[in-house]
């Protein structure tokens, strides 16, 4: 069984209403606030920040679009750019499971949504090639999660079958996407919890 990692809310950080009430605190006043606002930032992944997922549009077009759509001030909106890297903090429990299954023998891999400025980062700040034996950045293939494209994609670049693959994203759109395509998943919340379900898959001793 191949395993692969999401990124964002499962490896690292990111949780954008708590970001926002970090970076935006003159604009936002706690994380209720952040989340209606990070409806309209994000756009649920899709627009203009979805077009940055995807590798279509830079960052100086995301923020254009952005100002353009929402009035915000393109300087707020380019500070809020700029400071994700510091949100993709390591989760430990995550690394740690990750380790744990390197040591069972598993081959691991990941397919993360993610623009190509904060895969550059990931990649020069954390051991990813030490972690996965390859990896899938939307920013790069020009295509994200949930379409088809990028899961063809993935297994093309994993070597797998749909079959011999095991999935953790904490998207539940991701999640019913791969079930489609016949993929094995688990739709991630907590490291502990991903460890109980693959400790029931046999993947890890209990």
């Amino acid at each position: 069984m191949k395993i692969v990692f999401d990124f964002g809310a499962v490896l690292f950080r990111w949780h954008p209403p708590s970001f926002l009430a970090r970076v935006w605190a003159h604009r936002v006043a706690d994380e209720v606030e952040g989340a209606a606002i990070a409806k309209d930032f994000f756009q649920a992944y899709s627009g203009d920040w979805g077009a940055f997922d995807q590798g279509l549009a830079d960052a100086p077009t995301t923020a254009d679009r952005i100002h353009a759509r929402t009035g915000w001030s393109r300087e707020d909106i380019v500070a809020v750019m700029e400071a994700v890297p510091s949100e993709l903090k390591l989760i430990e429990g995550t690394a740690a499971l990750i380790q744990e299954l390197k040591a069972q023998g598993h081959t691991l891999h990941f397919l993360s949504n993610m623009p190509e400025p904060y895969a550059d980062y990931l990649e020069q700040s954390f051991p990813l090639k030490e972690w996965f034996v390859s990896g899938v950045f939307s920013g790069r293939v020009k295509q994200s999660k949930p379409s088809r494209e990028i899961f063809d994609l993935a297994l093309e670049q994993f070597g797998a079958k749909p079959e011999e693959v095991l999935f953790l994203d904490d998207h539940p759109a991701n999640i019913a996407a791969a079930n489609e395509l016949g993929w094995h998943t688990h739709l991630f919340t907590t490291p502990e919890l991903a460890r109980e379900d693959l400790v029931r898959r046999e993947l890890l001793p209990a």
